[in-house]
């Protein structure tokens, strides 16, 4: 924690997550928004479904790749130089999307939009704990989580209006000018909170220590599974959105927000709950508390799907329960991931975001298109994606049973 915390931040604690929550809503946005635009855009441009696909799995695999050394970057040189350059990066990169004339372009451009926006997300977590400690941290974080997740819920909103009235290079337009105006905010407003003495080497041999350290290190690698991995149990119904609405329930598109605004309802009530619980609880115990929900949702919704044809009266409610369950657990393993290593919390945030986003491109890619048209395979890939993380998580405990044992502190580490 930077020991003069204290002193870089002088508006009030919910304001600062408004800004931190702001630059990881980028990658949000950058995948939710141009989602209704698909058939426009395949039709604009002459490509097929398996080339849209594409634009979508480019991004996500150059925000996974990018993110290897986001983390460092900051760890190195400071948090604002890296999600300055990001953000930079990200409005030239959706300026690019937007006058694209081939699908080749817009694929080139999607994945520089997907190597830039991961330094939001990545060093915002970071900068957080360099301003808080424990209790307090996990109440920002949650305060993160509750205004990170309006962007899924309104993205597609915006993005649909937009297609209808404005076109499909609209979408990229209002990101560019998203990607401005963060810009300008952050320029203005974010502090500094890497601390001169707290800075690493930004040299091939140190580097190469800190990433072996972490990849090497099964409490690491555990707790990134059980925080990164279950998040795709509800990430596999927004990617198969148009079949799951669409085809299975019988929605039109106009009424497809339904189902962001459950999730994203979910999603805050988690987070604000986790909030709450904030130096009440041990938090290994906030992380059981996730796990059980999530496991009991995703198995009633599995039976249910087996039995029943899946109805709209009833087939959005798990995914939002489950929601509820992620968001309650998740600020608690992302501060426990970044304070295994507090020299390395840079990296640390970028190597637990490696091993989500890349789950997220599998499922993109490879996993949606096929099971995007069964419910019950659906609920079953849901259920086997929170699996992954849950037999981590409980691997985790009996291995190291001290981790999240002990009630978070409100006072300086």
């Amino acid at each position: 924690m930077n020991p003069n915390a204290d002193k870089l931040w002088p508006g009030p604690r919910w304001s600062l997550a408004v800004l931190l929550a702001l630059l990881g809503m980028l990658g949000p946005f950058s995948i939710d928004t141009y989602i209704p635009a698909y058939a426009g855009i395949a039709k604009s441009l002459g490509s097929t479904p398996v080339q849209m696909q594409q634009t979508l799995s480019a991004y996500l695999f150059g925000f996974a790749f990018m993110n290897l050394f986001h983390g460092a970057l900051a760890d190195s040189f400071g948090r604002r130089p890296v999600v300055l350059w990001g953000i930079a990066m990200f409005t030239i990169a959706s300026a690019g999307c937007a006058l694209s004339q081939s699908i080749e372009q817009l694929v080139f451009f999607r994945a520089l939009q997907g190597l830039s926006t991961g330094a939001g997300i990545v060093v915002s977590r970071a900068v957080i704990r360099d301003m808080f400690p424990p209790a307090q941290a996990q109440q920002v974080m949650s305060q993160v989580t509750i205004y990170f997740g309006v962007a899924p819920a309104i993205a597609p909103i915006v993005g649909g209006w937009l297609f209808v009235h404005l076109g499909w290079h609209s979408i990229f337009w209002f990101l560019t000018g998203v990607g401005f105006f963060l810009w300008a905010a952050n320029f203005r407003y974010l502090p500094e909170t890497l601390h001169v003495d707290q800075r690493q080497s930004f040299e091939f041999r140190h580097l190469m220590r800190g990433y072996w350290q972490l990849g090497s290190s099964p409490r690491f690698l555990l707790l990134a599974l059980a925080s990164g991995v279950p998040f795709n149990g509800m990430f596999l119904y927004v990617m198969s959105a148009p079949a799951f609405l669409g085809e299975h329930l019988g929605l039109q598109p106009t009424e497809f927000f339904w189902f962001f605004i459950l999730t994203i309802s979910g999603i805050m009530s988690g987070a604000w709950l986790s909030g709450r619980l904030a130096g009440k609880i041990a938090p290994k115990q906030q992380i059981r508390y996730g796990f059980v929900i999530m496991l009991s949702v995703s198995v009633a919704n599995l039976l249910a799907n087996y039995f029943f044809k899946a109805h709209v009266s009833w087939a959005l409610l798990p995914i939002a329960l489950f929601a509820f369950g992620w968001a309650l657990m998740v600020p608690v393993v992302t501060l426990l991931v970044l304070d295994l290593y507090p020299e390395r919390r840079g990296m640390a945030s970028s190597l637990q975001a490696v091993i989500g986003s890349t789950a997220n491109g599998v499922v993109a890619g490879m996993l949606a298109p096929l099971v995007m048209h069964s419910t019950l395979s659906l609920a079953a890939a849901s259920l086997g994606m929170m699996c992954i993380g849950l037999v981590a998580w409980v691997y985790l405990h009996r291995r190291w049973p001290e981790i999240g044992g002990a009630v978070a502190s409100y006072h300086a580490d």
